[in-house]
């Protein structure tokens, strides 16, 4: 890819993006056009809004757009970023193109969270979380935090160690979810809901808090696009041009499980994004990690911006997890993946 590429693609998935969020923000069980959905949504624009003549559109049609579909459109859109660009550094820090962002049993910890909160019967509300996805975040941050106090004792914190240690944690935590299900079977039904994936609970204080954890962590992962490059070629390379691998792991690995841990608490498990959006960007754009990264951010939304759409009108007035959708895309596409590599092995 040329160096005035980068900028033109950009603008081409920025808009695409847009376009997108305009005519999924028109799908649904309510009659309302494309042509009308983005005028809703031009109306709360600053110094535009005033512009636009919305006097012939119904007052029910600016409900159903901004407090029902817009906050799960913007919802669905930061998750399938974060799980994305998770994704995307997670496979360059460990050198595995398989690698996705519940490879440190980061969604067994935020499992094991939910079924607790769900067996607790609580009902209290934490910053726009209900009692599960709060239980669910905290699960998923002890998770973190005793895969790398194990991972990093003393001079350990190898590829091999760090995914080791959270396969073994996940099957331990596995264990217990389902221990205590066997306990209470009359919670399974909600708990193994949770566990595919929604986002039918969205509302804008989930949107508000997620966005932080998304910016916040995004900047720390993308100013460290040229390390993971480096990194990408060999620790030893690395660490021979004066670069502290064991430092931007324990950075990266911090920070992207605390922003997979957001996303989870507030939309459940949701598997195949991290996986797969990585490797579509980088057979579009390349493996450098200073296009890969915004851009699998982009790819991300978009995808499961159309898997929740899909979600929420496939069944309608009912709909199914999106979890489900995702699995239907990434499932075939990760089977490919294998199947063309042991080809070029062979």
């Amino acid at each position: 890819m040329n160096k005035r590429k980068p900028s033109f693609y950009y603008i081409v998935f920025t808009l695409l993006l847009f376009v997108t969020i305009v005519i999924t923000a028109s799908v649904g069980s309510a009659n309302i056009t494309i042509y009308d959905s983005f005028r809703v949504l031009l109306s709360r624009i600053p110094f535009v809004g005033g512009l636009i003549d919305t006097s012939q559109i119904p007052e029910n049609y600016f409900t159903i757009v901004w407090n029902i579909r817009i906050p799960r459109i913007l919802l669905s859109g930061l998750s399938g970023a974060s799980l994305a660009l998770v994704g995307a550094c997670f496979q360059g820090l460990f050198r595995n193109p398989l690698a996705d962002p519940q490879i440190l049993g980061i969604s067994s910890g935020a499992a094991l969270g939910a079924t607790l909160a769900a067996l607790s019967g609580m009902t209290m509300s934490f910053f726009g979380l209900g009692v599960i996805g709060a239980f669910a975040f905290v699960g998923a941050l002890l998770t973190v935090l005793l895969v790398y106090r194990i991972a990093f004792t003393g001079s350990t914190g190898s590829v091999t160690h760090i995914v080791l240690t959270g396969t073994a944690i996940s099957s331990m935590l596995s264990a217990m979810i389902s221990l205590l299900m066997s306990i209470r079977r009359e919670q399974i039904e909600k708990v193994y809901m949770w566990t595919l994936g929604s986002f039918s609970a969205a509302s804008m204080k989930k949107v508000g808090f997620l966005f932080l954890f998304f910016i916040l962590c995004a900047t720390i992962i993308i100013v460290y696009a040229r390390d993971l490059n480096i990194i990408a070629a060999g620790e030893e390379t690395a660490e021979s041009l004066g670069i502290d691998t064991m430092k931007v792991k324990r950075v990266l690995i911090i920070v992207g499980s605390l922003l997979v841990a957001a996303c989870v608490s507030v939309c459940g498990i949701i598997g195949f994004v991290g996986l797969i959006i990585p490797h579509v960007v980088r057979l579009l754009l390349g493996p450098k990690h200073e296009r890969l990264l915004p851009f699998s951010c982009i790819f991300g939304a978009f995808f499961l911006i159309v898997c929740d759409t899909l979600a929420r009108t496939l069944r309608s007035p009912g709909e199914l997890p999106v979890g489900v959708i995702t699995a239907l895309f990434g499932a075939p596409y990760f089977l490919l993946l294998l199947y063309r590599d042991k080809k070029r092995m062979v």
